[in-house]
Order: structure tokens, then C-alpha cells, then sequence
């Protein structure tokens, strides 16, 4: 088998990177090829920040958090370098989401507090807790209560139910 060949069996493009075009769920979990998915969300777009958060905001609201957090995400890698924390820790509350939905509730408790510390950091550093529309206390504490629930639970939750309101 040549490097071509490996490449093409492993879904990589000439480069050696992941593709990632096998079908994923709403939660972004794999289906077998084939299958119909949901409609993946680009990568690697840069998007202002307010274009960012309605972009999220949808996304969350359709029960969509892994696609949430690749959108906040592609702002956490394109961004001023001042805002990189902000983006990283809403990355990671939509990451959390995405586990708790799963039903990885150590994963996803982790996640979400992981990325309300990052979040109330960013809002502390910058005495700012409103940027761009977020209601950064809001989502702090929606993380915490969601985290609680999820550790003292037992199934999975709706990942729609639950998805935060970015703004007021």
C-alpha cells in the first residue's frame, strides 16, 4: 500500500491531517459512513466576534453544543490573542455540554467548570462581564448548577433544555 493509499484508507488529505468527513450525530458522535448526519460546521472560519456569538447561540439552541464549541473554537484560534481565554473557556462550557449530553457526566461536570473558571478569569482580567452581548456571570453560573446536577444524576440531559442563553 503506498502513503496515498494509507492516507485515503485513514481519511487524511495529502497532508497526513484528518479529514473528518464521516457523518456525526447532533452531539458530533460518529455514524458509520454512509449514514446521514447532521450538517458539520466549517472549520477554520473567521467570523467577528458578534458573528461568533449568534453563530453559537443557534447552534446551542438547535441542541447542537459540539458545534457550538467548534465555533467558538475557530474564535479561540483566530481572535486577538487578549480574548483567547474568553473563547477557550466557551469552547469548553459547550464541550462540557456536549458530555453531560452524552452521558459522560464526570466529563462533562469537568468541562463546564473548567470552562467557567476561564470565563470568570477572562471577565476578572478584563473587569468586563458583558462583551459582545454574553452575560458572562450568567453563564458562570448556569456552568456551576449544570455541573452540580450533572455529578449528582444519573442519565444524560437534553442538550437542548439545557443549552445557555449567551445573552440577556
Amino acid at each position: 500500500m503506498t502513503n496515498a493509499d494509507a492516507s485515503d484508507a485513514r481519511d487524511r488529505d495529502a497532508d497526513g491531517r484528518a479529514r473528518n468527513a464521516r457523518p456525526r450525530d447532533g452531539l458530533g458522535r460518529p455514524l458509520p459512513y454512509g449514514a446521514e448526519g447532521v450538517p458539520r460546521q466549517p472549520e477554520g472560519l473567521v467570523r467577528t466576534p458578534p458573528e461568533t456569538v449568534a453563530e453559537a447561540q443557534a447552534l446551542l439552541s438547535q441542541g447542537r453544543p459540539f458545534h457550538a464549541h467548534e465555533v467558538f473554537e475557530d474564535a479561540w484560534k483566530s481572535g486577538p490573542p487578549d480574548e483567547r481565554t474568553l473563547w477557550r473557556g466557551l469552547a469548553q462550557l459547550a464541550v462540557g455540554l456536549t458530555h453531560a449530553a452524552r452521558g459522560n457526566a464526570p466529563g462533562g461536570a469537568r468541562l463546564l467548570r473548567r470552562g467557567a473558571r476561564a470565563v470568570e478569569e477572562w471577565q476578572t482580567g478584563r473587569g468586563e462581564d458583558r462583551p459582545y452581548g454574553m452575560d458572562l456571570p450568567g453563564l458562570v453560573r448556569w456552568a456551576g448548577e449544570l455541573a452540580g446536577r450533572v455529578e449528582h444524576g444519573s442519565t444524560q440531559v437534553d442538550a437542548r433544555a439545557e443549552a445557555p442563553r449567551l445573552g440577556p
